[in-house]
């Protein structure tokens, strides 16, 4: 039995439907997901948890209190990774339609719009799911992503709707930044442009064409500060520039954001299904010179009221999922904690550089902590610790750097990571958090960045100014390093594409040749990690911590550092 739950929104607007030239149109809409499909946990003792399952039924209480007519259901994109689920069809249960296109034609959404952790999945995967996709009616648009042979958009741009009274442009586009985030071969034969002015060109077509009487631009984009400097966070830029757009969907961030200006209401409903994005558009009068009202709002969705019907629709694939998860995979003598990495060498680092360092040819290892802060316990080892081990679908690549650039790349990656002591040593600030409003601290930067070096000895003098802070005294094996020489450098195909500027401002690699520099590329680091505990079958700090392979590095002064650190740790945690 679904549970019925109107909107107090939705209830004010209701006595709007009874009078035939007032017409009320309700947009939802979801953003980056990231494969939160189900609400229950694959693993005993794991908590409940928003998910799709939530907005189904918020999305069935709306569409039975003001009519299917009057919803139109969206999704800003990044669906396809993240989690178990879409890892598990992605990959390995390939054989019937993907498990993301069930979902959405069970949900009816009506558009979904392409993000770049879905591009990260390889065209095998997001080809497979938009041709699905089309099949089901449901665009998967992406007006940005051209093809290189003949310029052509590779994903559909837009899809008309009659929809509460109205007729509807729903627009699509992706992320501009797609080379700061992925290899090349993963988005072989597209190429990603500018938002601006490529949205407003879109537009101006499309109102010419189609004359709606509503616009809805849906970009997997984060909102920004409106400056015109970030890429990928457009959205700002969009809403100070768009003419003819009543409704803009923003996403990539994970930030809840309303905005409203000039009569273009700019919705970022977050990430992970925790709120849904609402629009509520009213119109008085016929034609396209009805008088018009719109109001935004992100709403919380309750983990507790979900859609039972869909959650026993799909049950045999969670269970499909949740056996897949709990397939053992090793043994750990040690428990691994992704946050002991942020204070130095770490049991969890060191298993990441050492799989890496592995690597053919590779004579350096760069990564950082992608979890913020998981834990695998000693004991079994079960494929879903692999996630908590390493979340994403980066691939493995080995960079050709001198060691000048390679210094430079830790001092860049370490000035955004410490700061030269004054209250605090790490680069921390106190905050609101968005959704509460309590006080927290947090990292100023993203700690997916804070990129620590295995195969060197070096140490970083926090109270030297930023720049100056890192000191390379040898290779693991005791060699001199040679700020001229060349070197062999594993790190992800995140990093190794320019992402977190690293490289480009750090290394102070031109932009053009980010590329040329990739002499050998690897499978996905997760899958390499699983193949390194299905090899060993144990794993202890002893093999993944071997000084003749990873070297060393600590923060100095220890004096000043330790009681600093362990301060602003407990702060953060």
């Amino acid at each position: 039995m679904r549970h019925h739950v109107i909107p107090a929104l939705a209830a004010a607007l209701l006595l709007a439907l009874s009078c035939s030239s007032e017409n009320t149109l309700h947009i939802v809409t979801t953003g980056d997901v990231h494969g939160s499909w189900f609400d229950r946990p694959y693993v005993e003792g794991g908590g409940t948890k928003t998910s799709l399952m939530s907005v189904s039924a918020w999305v069935d209480s709306l569409r039975k209190a003001v009519g299917p007519r009057n919803v139109l259901l969206l999704d800003a994109g990044d669906c396809l990774q993240g989690d178990n689920a879409p890892y598990y069809y992605n990959y390995v249960d390939t054989a019937g339609p993907h498990l993301f296109t069930q979902i959405v034609k069970y949900m009816q959404y009506d558009a979904v719009t392409v993000g770049n952790h879905d591009i990260e999945t390889q065209h095998p995967v997001y080809d497979r799911v938009a041709a699905e996709l089309a099949d089901a009616g449901i665009p998967f648009l992406g007006g940005n992503a051209l093809r290189t042979d003949d310029g052509e958009p590779y994903f559909p741009v837009y899809k008309m709707f009659r929809r509460g009274g109205m007729k509807v442009a729903v627009l699509g586009f992706t992320n501009p930044n797609m080379k700061a985030w992925l290899d090349e071969p993963v988005w072989s034969g597209i190429e990603f442009v500018s938002l601006i002015p490529c949205v407003q060109e879109w537009v101006d077509r499309v109102r010419a064409k189609e004359r709606p009487d509503l616009v809805v631009v849906l970009v997997h984009s984060g909102t920004g500060e409106g400056d015109g400097q970030v890429l990928e966070s457009q959205g700002m830029d969009l809403l100070n520039s768009l003419q003819g757009v009543d409704v803009l969907v923003t996403s990539h961030d994970h930030r809840p954001y309303v905005k409203e200006k000039d009569g273009t209401w700019l919705i970022n409903g977050g990430a992970r299904a925790g709120n849904v994005g609402h629009a509520v558009v009213h119109t008085q009068g016929r034609g396209r010179k009805a008088a018009r009202q719109i109001h935004g709002e992100y709403v919380r969705m309750d983990k507790s009221k979900v859609d039972a019907a869909m959650e026993e629709h799909f049950l045999p694939a969670f269970e499909k999922v949740k056996a897949f998860t709990l397939q053992p995979v090793g043994h750990l003598a040690m428990d691994l904690r992704t946050r002991d990495a942020y204070m130095g060498m770490s049991d969890y680092i060191n298993l990441v550089h050492t799989v890496q360092i592995s690597a053919p040819g590779a004579q350096i290892s760069f990564a950082a902590p992608l979890t913020f802060n998981g834990t695998v316990k000693a004991g079994e080892v079960i494929y879903n610790d692999m996630f908590t081990i390493y979340p994403f679908e980066n691939q493995l690549c080995v960079v050709r750097l001198t060691g000048r650039e390679i210094k430079d790349y830790l001092e860049y990656s370490y000035d955004h990571w410490i700061q030269t002591p004054g209250a605090h040593v790490l680069n921390i600030s106190q905050g609101a958090n968005a959704r509460t409003g309590a006080a927290r601290w947090s990292f100023v930067n993203r700690s997916y960045n804070f990129d620590s070096a295995a195969g060197l000895v070096y140490t970083v003098d926090v109270t030297r100014p930023a720049g100056s802070r890192i000191r390379i005294q040898s290779l693991a094996d005791g060699s001199a390093f040679d700020p001229q020489a060349w070197y062999n450098v594993a790190m992800t195909s995140y990093r190794a594409s320019g992402g977190g500027d690293i490289l480009i401002k750090g290394a102070g690699v031109p932009e053009e040749e980010v590329d040329g520099r990739v002499v050998a590329r690897y499978p996905e680091i997760r899958e390499m990690v699983y193949q390194y505990f299905k090899k060993h079958g144990t794993v202890d700090a002893a093999l993944v911590g071997n000084p003749a392979i990873l070297g060393a590095w600590r923060f100095v002064p220890e004096k000043i550092v330790a009681p600093m650190m362990a301060a602003d740790m407990q702060l953060i945690f």
